[in-house]
């Protein structure tokens, strides 16, 4: 008796071959156009993409005034930090910091906690940072605590007029955003 199944006739794909490989492809489409809207959610809306960069008018501010704006939800302090302000923060070595790095994206990643790292280069009175305390996301207030800087009343953490944590439980300095200065009198974050 001979066989009908030929080692040929195995090669070749049949009408089933077909089928499982349309039925597969059509599962991979549809579990895509599931996924899709899911994943395409986590997208920042159009609104907090818009705020991605803010320009923001400092002409008005004289030395020792501060004024916070809001960047991508978030508080940003900007001060013109007077002549002692900025005297005391050069006084602190560095080494005597609980956090000794800068936190200013605007330099190296391991650039010390120096006064001139914390400050817009070449305007030293302007201090621009994100206002949230690096311990619990509290909002600090200002021109408060023992040095005289920021103080967070939620847990007691006391930063320095450079925006550096001295005492307290939180374990970073307050961050810097990213940010120039288009003119003398605006400055863009973002």
């Amino acid at each position: 008796m001979a066989s009908t199944f030929d080692v040929e006739d195995a090669a070749q794909p049949n009408r089933r071959d077909f089928l499982y490989i349309a039925t597969g492809a059509m599962a991979a489409v549809g579990a895509a156009a599931v996924a899709w809207p899911l994943i395409d959610q986590m997208n920042p809306d159009a609104a907090a993409l818009a705020l991605a960069s803010i320009e923001v008018d400092i002409s008005a501010l004289e030395p020792g005034m501060s004024l916070t704006v809001k960047w991508r939800g978030k508080p940003v302090f900007i001060r013109n930090r007077t002549e002692k302000e900025i005297d005391e923060a050069k006084s602190v070595p560095v080494s005597a910091l609980p956090d000794q790095n800068a936190r200013n994206p605007n330099l190296a990643a391991d650039a010390p906690a120096t006064d001139e790292n914390r400050a817009a280069a070449g305007k030293e009175a302007w201090l621009v940072q994100i206002g949230i305390c690096t311990h619990l996301g509290c909002v600090p207030l200002g021109q408060q605590g023992v040095y005289g800087g920021y103080f967070c009343p939620c847990h007691g953490s006391v930063y320095d007029t450079a925006g550096r944590i001295r005492s307290g439980p939180a374990p970073e300095n307050l961050h810097i955003p990213v940010y120039s200065f288009v003119t003398d009198t605006r400055l863009k974050i973002g």
